[in-house]
């Protein structure tokens, strides 16, 4: 198998046409159940601070795991599953939350998330935090393109912007009446992180300053009891994308700090929020990242309730959303070869504002700027570019009120979902919670313990595969999207193939994915319904 797998990766890599430019234009392969799909797929590394990022911050891989170009004269997909396990579970994050008072109050239990790099550095972002001024927690999924910069920026801002969105004006008028007066400010957030997340440490400032223009605008309106939850996430969203584009354009005295917003503003990322406050779930989407619930039926069946639509040029309403935005004499130009303006996939993201500003707003801030091309930024307008804006960061969200037979929520970038379905992701998630609930009391000792019993156990555990079973279930999700055969399990030597492929191949044959899965609490959620 693996002989078979690396002779047609190498082959087809090495036969491929590269396109080389500003950015890099690959072909990139995609299992789509029984299809091969290709597609392409603009592909940039990203320039960080000084001593901020890198892939070892990032995704810490030791890099004699992967290689580094098709070209290597001895190239070997040989992994061990030791190693294997430690690629795969290098990014790993779990939380439990804990009871207020010792009651079962939070109807989320406990959340488990990872992610596996396939662009050099990773791209995607994920953020999980408890709002502390208001009720609920958030977490978010980021999928960055052409660079890590907007994903990075929208990941450590959005759930900010959400939190403030939602608070009181009482609640506002102390954190402002704090900042004016230089004392500590009300925290607004309690973050869940893992220790690799890499953070803007040097345009923090300037973003709590944007951050507080927001809420002494929220202030101004002087409307109370405030926005919905539903109106807070809208907001929140298509603030962040209005400042992400006016701070490109303010002028800048610190050049690192005029770099960092060239690139973000330059780059994009699509986002999926959900906020958690009770049986209460409302999940903000722009572009193509994908919520699902996994539900547990009254029949003991699996059943995938879908709460996000893919913002794509396969998405008919999307189709017709950006039809009546521009004139009729467009309708043939706006989606071409199923990309926006022949280029971008998602039809909604945060920056991209190549896709919103006029050509020359565009041409006026690349010119005020010092060195674009080493920034990376790629400067390029597109045949039929007459309306903007094209692109808008505008979130749909969706309410469900939860039930206990909601079990868990899964949110994804596309790199999940391109290898796997909904029903695929809430089968696994379910078999793995049903794995783990089955083990339990199997390891729980009789007494008197004998050393017959005892080995006896040990088989038992042999013979079930505990050792190797993934305790964090998005490490389990990711395994057996790039490891899964065609009869859905995972072979080990193509997922060892996958996970040696060299950095400039792996985009052709995988996407970054980051997995964050949501348990919730059914006692809670029961009591809930039972007090009301």
């Amino acid at each position: 198998m693996s002989r078979t797998v690396s002779s047609w990766i190498l082959s087809s890599a090495r036969n491929s046409i590269v396109l080389q430019g500003k950015g890099r234009l690959y072909s990139v392969y995609i299992p789509n159940r029984n299809k091969v799909k290709w597609r392409l797929v603009l592909s940039k590394t990203c320039l960080y601070p000084a001593g901020s990022c890198s892939l070892d911050n990032i995704f810490p891989l030791k890099k004699a795991f992967r290689h580094t170009s098709t070209e290597e004269e001895h190239f070997s997909f040989q992994l061990t599953p030791s190693q294997i396990n430690d690629i795969l579970r290098a990014g790993e994050l779990s939380h439990k939350i804990l009871n207020l008072n010792g009651k079962k109050e939070n109807s989320v239990l406990r959340f488990e998330s990872n992610q596996l790099a396939s662009n050099t550095p990773i791209e995607d972002r994920r953020s999980a935090a408890t709002c502390l001024q208001t009720k609920g927690m958030m977490f978010g999924v980021f999928d960055g393109h052409a660079g890590s910069a907007c994903a990075q920026a929208v990941s450590e801002r959005l759930l900010h912007y959400i939190a403030v969105s939602l608070m009181s004006r009482q609640t506002l008028e102390e954190i402002e009446l704090a900042v004016e007066c230089m004392k500590p400010a009300l925290p607004i957030l309690q973050w869940h992180k893992h220790p690799n997340d890499v953070e803007y440490r040097e345009i923090t400032s300037q973003y709590f300053e944007n951050l507080r223009v927001y809420w002494q605008h929220l202030l101004d309106l002087d409307a109370e009891p405030g926005l919905s939850l539903e109106e807070a996430m809208i907001c929140a969203f298509k603030r962040l994308d209005s400042d992400i584009s006016l701070e490109v354009q303010a002028p800048q005295e610190n050049e690192l700090m005029r770099n960092i917003a060239l690139q973000v503003a330059f780059s994009g990322a699509t986002a999926c929020v959900a906020h958690i406050d009770g049986v209460h779930l409302h999940v903000a989407n722009t572009g193509d990242c994908r919520a699902i619930l996994g539900v547990h039926e009254e029949d003991g069946t699996w059943s995938t309730l879908p709460l996000t639509r893919d913002h794509n040029a396969f998405d008919e309403f999307e189709i017709g959303r950006l039809k009546k935005e521009h004139p009729r004499s467009e309708e043939k130009t706006l989606f071409v070869n199923d990309r926006l303006l022949g280029i971008l996939v998602p039809s909604r993201a945060f920056g991209d504002v190549q896709l919103k500003w006029s050509k020359e707003l565009q041409h006026s801030v690349l010119e005020n700027s010092c060195d674009v091309e080493a920034l990376n930024i790629y400067q390029y307008v597109p045949p039929n570019y007459h309306t903007p804006p094209y692109l808008t960061a505008e979130p749909e969200v969706t309410y469900h009120k939860l039930r206990s037979k909601d079990k868990f929520l899964v949110i994804a970038s596309d790199g999940l979902w391109e290898m796997l379905s909904n029903e695929k992701v809430v089968k696994l998630v379910a078999g793995h919670l049903t794995e783990l609930n089955v083990q339990k009391p199997q390891l729980a000792f009789e007494k008197p313990v004998n050393l017959g019993y005892m080995h006896s156990l040990l088989l038992q555990r042999k013979n079930r595969g505990i050792a190797s079973l993934d305790q964090n279930i998005a490490t389990h999700l990711i395994r057996h999207a790039i490891g899964s055969n065609e009869y859905g399990e995972v072979d080990q030597e193509k997922l060892a193939a996958m996970l040696t492929l060299p950095e400039d191949l792996a985009r052709m044959y995988r996407d970054d994915i980051t997995v964050t899965v949501v348990y919730f609490n059914s006692e809670t959620i029961e009591n809930y319904y039972g007090n009301n």
